[in-house]
């Protein structure tokens, strides 16, 4: 039998196509320096062919719809690949931002109070702003990387914001003002917290990915209190949302102790630079020791299968 060789998928259908190639490309050649890799390109909502479960364990980087919302996972359990990452049935729910909030809230952990509606039945701005203020944030229900975000700061622009809503599913939050903070889990346990500080004050798309947009810093400089109920709390949301393997879990912090759960993100960006790896370094581990460690559970499920695993 053969050495297994990691699959890292890439690019994908969804808004965040072209983060999810620099994902893909930085983590295999971080694998390929430990296993035999190969780079997959993904252009459709399908299985890329190749993929055979007796020589291939997949690691994917997709980020967003498809890939990041359990359909990509329940194909690959159908085909008996084995993969790193959650699987199907939490991806679904992490994918779903209102789902994951409600999962966490009812462990404990502080939420947000929002409104979920669909496209088809977008609510009047009068009713948002009876239930939640007219400072809210406005944003997909299943997407990443902010995609279509929208911070509100009056009832004109949530007239705006709402009359721009075509299709897809969306959420309206009360808007928290506060510190961001992020922080990775690996193996259920927690790493070091990352502190994300946008210079133009909104941690949008062209503040993630605009160079020198964003200031960011690991460990982020908390007292050891706040930083010990962070990662609590993101253990406590990885684990009531049904998570295995890794995730990344970013927060609000809107007062000395007033924590907020925004969102967990199951396959997150995956560049050296990439907030993850941020939060892995604050634990010492490198970008090459971290991907080792997330391929790891999932070569231990393809070898307790009866198959070889790499030592």
């Amino acid at each position: 039998m053969t050495t297994p060789i990691i699959a890292v998928l890439a690019g994908g259908t969804s808004a965040e196509r072209e983060v999810s190639l620099g994902s893909g490309r930085a983590c295999a050649a971080a694998l390929a320096r430990s296993f035999p890799t190969r780079f997959i390109e993904v252009t459709a909502e399908a299985l890329p062919a190749g993929l055979d479960p007796r020589r291939h364990v997949v690691f994917s980087t997709l980020h967003g719809t498809f890939g990041e919302d359990g359909r990509m996972q329940r194909l690959l359990d159908a085909a008996g690949v084995h993969y790193a990452g959650c699987d199907a049935a939490s991806s679904e729910v992490t994918m779903d931002k209102a789902r994951t909030k409600q999962a966490a809230a009812a462990r404990g952990v502080r939420v947000a109070r929002d409104l979920k509606f669909t496209a088809s039945q977008v609510p009047a701005a009068d009713a948002v702003i009876a239930q939640l203020g007219d400072q809210v944030v406005v944003k997909p229900n299943d997407e990443g990387s902010s995609v279509g975000l929208s911070m509100v700061a009056n009832r004109t622009e949530l007239v705006a914001a709402l009359a721009g809503i075509k299709r897809g599913n969306w959420l309206i939050e009360e808007r928290l003002r506060g510190r961001e903070l992020s922080i990775g889990v690996l193996g259920g346990r927690a790493m070091g917290v990352v502190e994300i500080r946008p210079k133009s004050g909104v941690y949008d798309y062209a503040s993630k990915y605009t160079k020198g947009a964003t200031e960011y810093f690991a460990p982020a400089p908390l007292e050891d209190a706040v930083t010990a109920q962070v990662q609590r709390a993101a253990e406590t949301a990885f684990a009531a949302c049904g998570c295995r393997d890794y995730a990344r879990v970013d927060f609000i912090l809107a007062g000395e102790d007033l924590l907020y759960l925004l969102e967990i993100n199951t396959l997150p960006g995956m560049k050296e630079t990439s907030l993850l790896p941020m939060s892995a370094r604050c634990a010492g581990l490198d970008f090459t020791a971290l991907v080792r460690e997330m391929i790891r559970p999932a070569l231990q499920r393809f070898a307790s299968s009866g198959r070889p695993v790499p030592s």
